[in-house]
């Protein structure tokens, strides 16, 4: 293990961790939208007081969330194929003969 110049041991990173992926991205662009969506009624308000800012962040907000839904769906089924032709390729494993 080598140590940092601050002294403290360095590790090795942890494998990263895989999780619903898709269905995260999706919730978060959904709560962006709908937040957008909540603060559209009070659009005077928020003109009135220098802030509209805040509904153009949660609709810039929903909008990357679906180019983030686009990737990360991509990204799965790459991940999927990949698995796929992977285990074809690797001979198939019978148990030895007693």
């Amino acid at each position: 293990m080598a140590v940092s110049s601050s002294g403290s041991p360095k590790r090795e990173a942890p494998e990263p961790l895989e999780g619903p992926i898709v269905p995260t991205v999706v919730g978060g662009t959904v709560l962006w939208f709908a937040l957008f969506l909540v603060q559209l009624p009070f659009y005077g308000w928020f003109d009135d007081h220098g802030h509209t800012w805040w509904l153009w962040t949660c609709l810039a907000g929903a909008g990357l969330g679906l180019i983030g839904i686009w990737y990360v769906r991509r990204r799965d089924a790459a991940i999927k194929n990949a698995t796929a032709s992977q285990e074809a390729q690797e001979p198939a494993r019978t148990p030895p003969a007693e």
